[in-house]
């Protein structure tokens, strides 16, 4: 009975351990006794004889343990003897035994209430670890303002650098704690940081972006970035390329790095490519990155030498899976002694424009050489200048390999020069050794380039690959020596990714203060000037078009047969006035002309003037002329439809119109002119008039010649007026006597080029006037056309006319009209929203508008998404307090 006692005595004090809290103490007797019940025979006594305990209390403690029968049950029964004396003194025990049997299973339930009570602990336990780990988390974002002492409302920047301080400080002792995982886990082919909760640098990166397309130079509108500093041997740019796993940075002995390099990261998760994009430049998915490297050379190399560097910032973004959400700044590495074809002031030049970069809020990120005393670090000593606390510099220490463990050591503990944010050490260069070294993932490298890992060298450098993995090897050799310091490329790209959330994260609330300020002011002046008005460069191309295309239609409405006819008649007119001045009016035989023929030859003679006349009119090649002179008149009447709309003052858009139309207008060109040629063909050969084609030529010839005739007596009056009449008779009657004279004493070469012109315009009008008279005398009918040539030449011109502008309405117009706005949209459609942009800003007045309109817009998008943030901080904050 006392041992059945005991074994009660084990389950009820396994239940009240589970009852009480102490579910460990039960849980390791319970362990306890299940190693011995595993230990025990077939028939349970060698156990009980090992441990001293008898069988049964072994056995006890084996049913304890395990949910199933218990084996003594068989043995019982298996080896009996009904008629012995020993069964009559064992069945009172057995009768106890059954007695017993409810507490024996209450005591095993409470034993399993009791490990199922433990395991529900611990589940909670690790369900509150994971939640103060989310928390803490939210708290590097969005620190609480009382814990640092620090006051947005007055944009504190060192109360913020205060704040990220302290908690990287606080950080750093987990960060070492899982310094030994890292090492077993170190893939540095993907960056995880976008696996991170409520990893907000990526949407904080892009709010800084719109800041900087609002206004880039101001010094308020913008939030932190990571400005990084230092000599020009101290490996700066080793360091940027080492977080970006690319070769791009231009390097060399001399100073190649004359202008600020903007440079944005962008994690781009599951992309294969690591891509480069410069803004300014309109250049986008780089993926050689020796074209960048050949770019930024020409662009840091196109600032004179005479000037060193310049202010004009270099905007680059990287887009990788492989690299963090950053905003970078790299600056002029700073010198000690100007070479001597540098200007002497490039010293203080290259620290003015440091010191620009390095006011508030931006984080200071100190590169110096771990083989140079810090007492001489040039970039320590700038950042003492902006940042005299040091609440937001963060110190690097580059070279550590060329130093003793020890003395790196003495570097990183940041003792004689301390930082809130503290030092960290990192090897960026492996010395070069030799020609085959382990890979990040364990494998064989070729320095040539060719890599048995799983990614090709194309996804990263074969320099890098080997620094990495030289880097990592290095701080794993000297990991003693190392303790409590942050060693490695990796931890480097942690701390800035965490200091440039927190800082980011201080600066919204006074950030957006500020914008609402300037959102206000740019809504005002949006309203005064243009109304509230929305207006695009698309919609402003668009509506000039529509303006150019309404003013085509009037002029193809205007652009009729009749206005064809009188372009083209005005032409052949003149070809008219040309042939007749050189076949009749300068022959000494005109007079016959006015007389009745009487010898056959004279008769001949005229007829045959006539023929030819005729035929050099119409073999002039009436269908190119025609041809010209319409794709002309259409070219000039679309340039005057142009300087009537606002298209006048964009000559981007005035070149693609014209170019537009004179394609349209090729492609008809030759064919129409090949067809009005042919149709003209049959006047080469013979040209019946009737008596109504006659009486409208001779209508038209005596006004062509009243027209001639005006002209010359305008020229002849303003010659004389020019002279003076006494002065130009004088000249005339000398020239007169001898027209070969080309000066004489009293008369220049001018007086007399102008005497000569007069006596050829007094000849013209006194044939002029002599024809008038014969035509309107005689020239009654077609029969007296050897007689009268200007009516005839008149009447073959007016049937070229016709039977060209026939053809060249319905050939060359009608095409015209159909396909010109078609071509143009076609045309338009196609342009960039780069050059539409430049369209529209070549009027300032809409340049204006544009400008003012894109900055609201920014501002409201900007503002729009800190509110989104601000909004999220503050449910957080809630929901923090109520927990």
């Amino acid at each position: 009975m006392r041992l059945s006692s005991g074994g009660l005595y084990i389950g009820l004090r396994t239940s009240l351990l589970g009852t009480t809290g102490m579910r460990a103490s039960g849980s390791r007797l319970l362990a306890l006794a299940g190693r011995r019940s595993r230990s025990t025979s077939a028939h349970g006594r060698v156990a009980g004889y090992l441990t001293g305990y008898p069988t049964t209390v072994v056995n006890r403690l084996h049913y304890h343990s395990y949910a199933r029968a218990h084996p003594f049950q068989f043995r019982l029964f298996q080896g009996l003897n009904y008629t012995s004396k020993r069964f009559i003194n064992i069945f009172p025990n057995i009768i106890a035994r059954a007695i017993k049997f409810p507490a024996y299973v209450g005591g095993g339930m409470a034993a399993a209430g009791s490990y199922l009570a433990y395991k529900m602990e611990k589940a909670n336990s690790y369900a509150q670890d994971k939640w103060g780990n989310f928390r803490d988390k939210l708290s590097g974002l969005f620190p609480n303002e009382n814990e640092y002492g620090q006051n947005n409302n007055n944009n504190n920047g060192d109360g913020d650098s205060a704040g990220a301080a302290a908690l990287l400080i606080s950080s750093n002792d987990d960060k070492r704690e899982s310094d030994d995982d890292e090492e077993e886990d170190d893939n540095l082919d993907e960056d995880n940081t976008q696996d991170e909760m409520l990893n907000l640098t990526k949407q904080m990166i892009e709010i800084r972006s719109i800041l900087n397309k609002i206004d880039s130079a101001s010094a308020h509108l913008t939030l932190p970035s990571i400005v990084v500093i230092g000599s020009q041997s101290s490996g700066k740019s080793s360091v940027l390329e080492s977080i970006v796993g690319k070769e791009f940075l231009p390097k060399g002995s001399n100073m190649v790095t004359r202008r600020p390099i903007e440079l944005t990261l962008v994690n781009t998760p599951n992309s294969a490519d690591v891509t480069a994009d410069f803004p300014a430049l309109r250049m986008y998915n780089l993926k050689n990155f020796k074209e960048v490297k050949r770019l930024l050379m020409e662009l840091n190399m196109a600032v004179p030498s005479t000037e060193a560097v310049s202010e004009d910032p270099i905007q680059l973004t990287i887009k990788s899976s492989r690299v963090p959400d950053l905003s970078l700044v790299d600056l002029p590495g700073y010198i000690q002694v100007e070479a001597a074809d540098q200007p002497f002031e490039l010293k203080s030049k290259i620290k003015n424009l440091c010191d620009k970069y390095l006011n508030e809020p931006n984080i200071i990120l100190a590169i110096s050489a771990a083989d140079v005393d810090l007492a001489n670090s040039s970039a320590l000593r700038a950042a003492k200048n902006a940042d005299p606390q040091g609440l937001r510099t963060i110190g690097v220490i580059t070279k550590l390999d060329l130093v003793s463990p020890e003395v790196a050591r003495g570097i990183l503990t940041n003792r004689k020069y301390p930082l809130k944010m503290g030092y960290v050490g990192v090897i960026t260069r492996a010395p070069r050794t030799s020609k085959v070294h382990v890979g990040l993932f364990g494998r064989d490298v070729n320095l040539e380039g060719t890599t048995s890992a799983k990614h090709s060298s194309s996804d990263l450098e074969p320099e890098q690959i080997k620094t990495r993995q030289f880097e990592k090897d290095f701080f794993k050799e000297n990991k003693q020596v190392f303790t409590n310091c942050e060693v490695s490329t990796k931890r480097l790209r942690e701390k800035l990714i965490k200091i440039l959330e927190i800082s980011m994260s201080n600066a919204l609330e006074p950030t957006s203060m500020l914008i609402q300020q300037e959102l206000d002011d740019t809504s005002y002046l949006f309203k005064v000037e243009f109304n509230d008005r929305q207006l695009t460069p698309k919609s402003y191309l668009l509506n000039n078009i529509d303006v150019l295309k309404l003013g085509i239609k009037e002029f193809q409405e205007k652009f009729n047969r009749n206005e064809l006819k009188s372009i083209l008649k005005a032409d052949l007119d003149q070809k008219v006035l040309d042939f007749l001045a050189t076949r009749y009016w300068k022959d000494e035989n005109l007079q016959e002309l006015s007389s009745k023929m009487s010898s056959d030859e004279e008769i001949l003679y005229w007829h045959k003037k006539l023929e030819l006349a005729s035929s050099s009119l119409t073999k002039i090649g009436v269908g190119r002329l025609s041809t010209m002179l319409v794709t002309n008149a259409i070219l000039k009447e679309l340039e005057n439809i142009l300087q009537e709309t606002q298209l006048r003052n964009h000559d981007l858009i005035k070149e693609l119109v014209t170019n537009t139309a004179v394609n349209v207008l090729n492609t008809k060109y030759y064919a129409t002119a090949d067809q009005v040629e042919n149709c003209i063909k049959p006047f080469k050969y013979e040209i019946d008039l009737d008596s109504r084609d006659w009486n409208i030529a001779r209508e038209h010839a005596i006004m062509l010649m009243k027209e001639e005739t005006r002209q010359c007596n305008e020229r002849y009056q303003a010659i004389k007026n020019a002279i003076g009449g006494r002065k130009l008779q004088q000249v005339m009657g000398y020239l007169q006597q001898d027209p070969t004279k080309k000066e004489t004493l009293g008369m220049s070469k001018l007086l007399l080029e102008r005497g000569s012109e007069a006596v050829f315009l007094n000849k013209r009008l006194q044939v002029l006037s002599f024809r008038m008279k014969l035509l309107k005398n005689k020239c009654h009918s077609v029969n007296e056309k050897d007689h009268c040539p200007e009516i005839f030449l008149n009447a073959v011109s007016d049937k070229l006319t016709s039977t060209a502008v026939l053809f060249l309405n319905v050939e060359l117009l009608s095409d015209f009209f159909y396909n010109f706005p078609i071509e143009l949209d076609r045309k338009l459609n196609i342009l960039s929203d780069e050059q539409v942009e430049m369209f529209a800003k070549e009027d300032p007045k809409i340049a204006r508008h544009i400008e003012l309109q894109k900055r609201k817009d920014l501002l409201d998008l900007a503002l729009e998404k800190i509110d989104a943030i601000l909004v999220f901080k503050k449910s957080y904050k809630n929901l923090a307090k109520k927990k």
